[in-house]
């Protein structure tokens, strides 16, 4: 695994975490006063499960194997899908984009399996 790999996956899990404070304080700030109840509930699991999936990525970036950056692609593409169609049900409130949610969570049961297996494995 090259440097050039850590310093990606790194940089994605740092964005994702500005993204989620970011996202988080404007969720409580501004659209407070806009979304009804259940959109900022819908806002508020996007940041939560984005925020879940940020030490996994970082602990990619450093685990010395070889599925390392295929584990780190399904937890992030795991997290555009569940928390993205979070964020924009909750800013649209159209219904059916929840049907891309169960995808992404999905994506981040197999990232975790796979995570696991990759610990659990001796020859790396």
């Amino acid at each position: 695994m090259s440097l050039d790999f850590h310093r990606k996956i790194g940089a994605a899990a740092a964005i994702m975490g500005f993204k989620g404070v970011a996202l988080g304080a404007f969720g409580a700030h501004y659209l407070k006063s806009i979304l009804s109840e259940q959109q900022l509930l819908w806002w508020e699991k996007a940041v939560q499960y984005q925020f879940y999936h940020i030490a996994p990525i970082i602990l990619l970036a450093f685990l010395p194997s070889k599925n390392a950056k295929t584990i780190a692609i399904i937890f992030l593409l795991g997290c555009i899908f569940f928390s993205g169609s979070l964020y924009f049900m909750a800013l649209t409130n159209i219904r059916w984009l929840g049907a891309l949610t169960p995808i992404g969570g999905v994506l981040l049961l197999i990232g975790w399996g796979m995570l696991t297996y990759d610990i659990l494995k001796k020859n790396n």
